[in-house]
Parts: structure tokens; C-alpha cells; sequence
């Protein structure tokens, strides 16, 4: 079994801005893997199909970012989902516009919906690809920037950072994480 979450806020207001980055990628794994996100339930919204025999359950919470956890965690807890099945999609400071990060575990690094998912698992390591949205210019403040839509220079690496994003999620269903995470990141 596979989940893929993608973290962002739900409504109009939040759609297509840095902080969402998770939903886009969902959408369109959603698109490629013939998902619908058809299901209401667990504070969120859900679809599942079968990938190369395998589960794949693909999650958008709408608890907005910093309770995400309080989706995720009923939703593993119902249909048996381990840790390690698990791959969290989230935009991240520290990398540049273009840039993903796939890692097994680790501290949240100040992404309230990370921290929010470490509490409610009672663990660091789960899977993550971590979507570079860069720092803010200076004088911004992060949340105004996170809350933001890119600019129109950083769209044109939208589209092939989203690809990215999904083609190490379509690798994760069929090879160990380690071996996608070894893979993806020399890009």
C-alpha cells in the first residue's frame, strides 16, 4: 500500500499559492494515475485505485496546513497504512523554485504542517519530497510569501517541477523509497 499526501490550505483564497504546492502535485497524480479524488471523509479529501497491483491511496487534507496531522493519522489508522508507505508533498524555504528534496525522515524544520504530522504519527520518519518555493525577498514576511502566488518567471519552473514531483511519486509505487530518493535527488 502507498499514501501520497500533499499538503496546502483548502478555498479560493489559497489556490495556486506557494503553501499549495502539495495540492497541485496531487492533482495532477491524481490526473496521471486515473484517481479520483472523490471521497469526503477523515478531514479531507481522498481516492484510491490500484497502480501496478498495488494500493495507492492519494490524500488532500483540508484542516488547513498547520493541523494536517489530524487527517492523516485516521486515515493510516483505517486502512492499515505503515509509516513507511506513507510520502508527504510539501513546500519548502530552503530550496530554490526548481528544486525537489526527497528524504526518509526527519525534524520539521519549522513547516507547521510537518510538525503537525510528526505529532499526530509519533514520528519522524516517513517519506517526504520537499518542493523548493525559495526564500522571500527581503523586507516580506514568510507567511505573505508562503500565502503568495508565484510569479510569472517562477511558473514556467512550476509545470516541470510538478512532473518531477510526480514521476518520483509514480517511481515510489514500484520501487523502495531509497532507491527513488537516490534517483531523484542527483536532479
Amino acid at each position: 500500500m502507498k499514501l501520497f499526501v500533499g499538503l496546502g490550505n483548502p478555498g479560493k483564497p489559497y489556490e495556486h499559492t506557494r503553501h499549495n504546492i502539495g495540492f497541485e502535485v496531487i492533482d495532477h497524480l491524481a490526473v496521471k494515475l486515473g484517481i479520483t479524488l472523490d471521497q469526503a471523509k477523515f478531514k479531507g479529501v481522498y481516492g484510491f485505485g490500484i497502480v501496478n497491483g498495488e494500493k495507492v491511496y492519494l490524500l488532500k487534507p483540508l484542516t488547513y496546513m498547520n493541523l494536517s496531522g489530524e487527517s492523516i493519522r485516521p486515515l493510516m489508522d483505517y486502512y492499515g497504512i505503515e509509516d513507511d508507505e506513507l510520502t508527504v508533498i510539501y513546500d519548502d524555504l530552503d530550496l530554490p523554485v526548481g528544486k525537489i528534496r526527497l528524504r526518509q525522515k526527519g525534524s520539521a524544520g519549522g513547516h507547521n504542517g510537518i510538525k503537525s504530522t510528526i505529532a499526530h504519527l509519533g514520528t519522524m520518519q516517513f517519506n517526504r519530497i520537499r518542493v523548493g518555493i525559495d526564500r522571500p525577498p527581503a523586507g516580506m514576511k514568510v507567511p505573505d510569501y508562503v500565502l503568495g502566488k508565484f510569479s510569472s518567471e517562477e511558473q514556467q519552473e512550476l509545470q516541470s517541477v510538478i512532473e518531477k514531483c510526480v514521476n518520483a511519486c509514480e517511481a515510489a509505487i514500484k520501487e523502495p523509497f531509497l532507491q527513488v530518493m537516490n534517483q531523484f535527488n542527483q536532479s
